[in-house]
């Protein structure tokens, strides 16, 4: 029985946990994994401990009125440190919001669950890039597992495709569309829309904040890049390292000009192996239409690694989603249990 904690209880939160409500039976059958929800934290939401057990269908009840510290019986008042240390769990679900210029308050998260031998599944991008290899050795210290397969495609197994089915594959690059909202602009672009109309379409669907530098800019792809650049090739690349391009600069005219030529505007993430690193870049590039990549739409995610044995294998599937990114951390908790 695999004792849960969530750090962070939002949209991705909830998705894993709606998961494991409605497919327990499945998990237990066919994949002997049981598991008890103890803590969940969330600076908003509230929190709540309960050593035998959250009722999972009433945790998202309360959840979704802001109201998770009104569970009955449960010890409330507790922030995430708090959490973590008197939760009980062995495993640790840190879904708290990303910070990809300091990592905070996640990075924290990660260090006292891990230092205490608990393993780690999570999406959170920001201490994923940014201290990857100083976790990762800290959970091997600690015989402790990190898993973060939704750092990059959301549920699409792109890391567990590269460390499990391309093993004995020296993997010589890897590019991809990384982004699913620059994806979908793009896309809107081609079929007549100027970048605005395209945009402000994107934000109104929710692919796009409000402010939506972090995607447009190319900052969510660089992370992702960082990632597969240190945990998929073993380079230990800074942020400050990858050449980063956004697509502000995209007008419809190159648009016209690439349909006429033969070939697509993407906004392009890309690790190629170069001597004894990596040359690690996000920027929009010309896709020729024979490319897989190129026809990958709207708000999907591809990536294709180029490898020694198999050549070019490309994974193309959602690269967002509440059910789909929850899922890849149902992923990564199968893993943990499978080897454990």
């Amino acid at each position: 029985m695999h004792k849960l904690a969530f750090i962070g209880f939002g949209v991705v939160g909830q998705g894993l946990a709606e998961i494991l409500l409605e497919k327990k039976k499945e998990l237990r059958n066919e994949y002997g994994f049981e598991y008890s929800i103890v803590a969940v934290s969330d600076f908003k939401k509230g929190s709540a401990l309960l050593a035998e057990g959250l009722d999972v269908a009433k945790l998202l009840e309360l959840a979704g009125k802001d109201e998770i510290s009104d569970y009955p019986g449960a010890e409330t008042g507790l922030d995430a440190l708090q959490t973590i240390e008197k939760s009980g769990a062995d495993i640790i679900v840190e879904v708290s919001y990303t910070d990809i210029e300091t990592g905070e308050p996640a990075y924290s998260h990660f260090k006292a669950a891990l230092e205490s031998g608990k393993h780690i599944v999570t999406t959170n991008k920001g201490p994923t890039a940014l201290f990857f290899t100083e976790l990762q050795e800290l959970a091997r210290s600690k015989k402790a597992h990190f898993r973060f397969e939704g750092t990059v495609l959301a549920g699409t197994p792109a890391l567990n495709l590269a460390e499990l089915c391309l093993a004995g594959n020296e993997i010589r690059e890897i590019r991809g569309i990384m982004n699913g909202t620059t994806n979908f602009i793009l896309t809107n672009m081609e079929q007549g829309k100027s970048y605005e109309a395209a945009l402000k379409e994107a934000q109104e669907l929710g692919y796009a904040e409000a402010k939506p530098d972090a995607d447009v800019e190319g900052w969510d792809a660089l992370a992702k890049v960082v990632i597969l650049s240190k945990s998929v090739m073993g380079v230990d690349v800074d942020k400050k390292d990858v050449d980063r391009t956004g697509i502000t600069g995209i007008t419809l005219d190159d648009v016209k000009k690439a349909k006429a030529d033969g070939k697509r505007w993407k906004l392009i993430g890309r690790v190629v192996k170069e001597g004894g690193g990596v040359k690690a870049s996000v920027g929009p590039e010309m896709v020729d239409l024979t490319d897989p990549l190129a026809s990958v739409g709207g708000a999907t995610n591809a990536l294709t690694f180029v490898t020694d044995l198999l050549g070019e294998v490309t994974i193309v599937g959602a690269g967002a989603g509440k059910v789909e990114t929850g899922f890849s951390l149902l992923a990564d908790l199968l893993q943990i249990h499978r080897v454990t």
